[in-house]
Order: structure tokens, then C-alpha cells, then sequence
């Protein structure tokens, strides 16, 4: 199963990084695991999806991705866990500062401690959990839980 996330501005790409778990457990990634395979490729791949999904595999919503180089961008073969329940985009993409984190834990997860709100900061892409550790504030992109 093969996701083109095509090409775009930075904010395109951002939300398609985002959205690749909406995607996945659509139809696309349920017929791959009905067939046994659990895999799909993204592609154009980028640092900022690579970074999503390093978070989403220490997280274990992803077993396992690759980076495969491919004269255009290169893709992410992405192994499937099939741990997500619900994800999306946050739009408008929220400036948090880290005191109001738990606001929007509330408003986007369904319990605490359930899920990951994904953020975009000066320090890279986090999650809630480590911008709270940090004091840090960010702009919220995704929630996956």
C-alpha cells in the first residue's frame, strides 16, 4: 500500500505528515492488515515526518519505519501496530505555552494519561508529555491516541 503525500508548502506537507495515521487506518492500511502485510510506504518522505513517526514508534503506535531512497524524495516503509484508535489534525495549528498544556489534553484526549498531543517547538517535534517536562511551549499539530 503506497500514500502519496505529493508536494507542497512547508504547512501542506506538515498537515499530510500529520494525517498519515487518519490515512492509514482508513481502508488502505485495513486492507493490508486483512491481507497480513501491516506495512505501508510514504512518500515524498521528509524530516519532519521521520520525526513524527520516531515519536509514534517510541510510543509504539509504529513497530517499526525505514527510509528508502528513491531518486525523488525518497518514501517510509512504515510496520503497523495497529494501536491507534483515533488521530487527526489540530487546525488551526494552537500556539500552548506549557501552562495551558492541560487544557488541551482535556479537549483533545479522551482520558488522561491516554494518547499524545503531538508539538512542533523551537526544539524540535514533541510530545505533550516532554513539552510539560521542559516548560516548553509549541504549536499543537496532531493528537493520536
Amino acid at each position: 500500500v503506497a500514500i502519496d503525500l505529493g508536494s507542497g508548502s512547508t504547512s501542506e506537507v506538515r498537515e499530510r505528515c500529520v494525517t498519515i495515521y487518519s490515512t492509514m487506518r482508513s481502508s488502505p492500511s485495513r486492507h493490508a492488515d486483512q491481507h497480513g502485510q501491516g506495512e505501508v510506504a510514504l512518500a515524498p518522505a521528509s524530516h519532519l515526518i521521520g520525526e513524527v513517526l520516531r515519536i509514534l514508534r517510541e510510543h509504539h503506535y509504529v513497530e517499526e519505519f525505514t527510509f528508502v531512497p528513491t531518486g525523488r524524495g525518497g518514501k517510509y516503509d512504515v510496520k503497523l501496530s495497529r494501536r491507534i484508535n483515533s488521530c487527526g489534525v489540530i487546525k488551526p495549528r494552537i500556539a500552548v505555552p506549557h501552562r495551558e498544556l492541560e487544557r488541551y489534553e482535556s479537549r483533545f484526549l479522551p482520558a488522561q494519561d491516554f494518547g499524545l498531543l503531538v508539538l512542533s517547538t523551537n526544539r524540535g517535534v514533541i510530545t505533550h508529555q516532554q513539552a510539560r517536562e521542559l516548560k516548553l511551549g509549541g504549536r499543537l499539530i496532531a493528537y493520536v491516541y
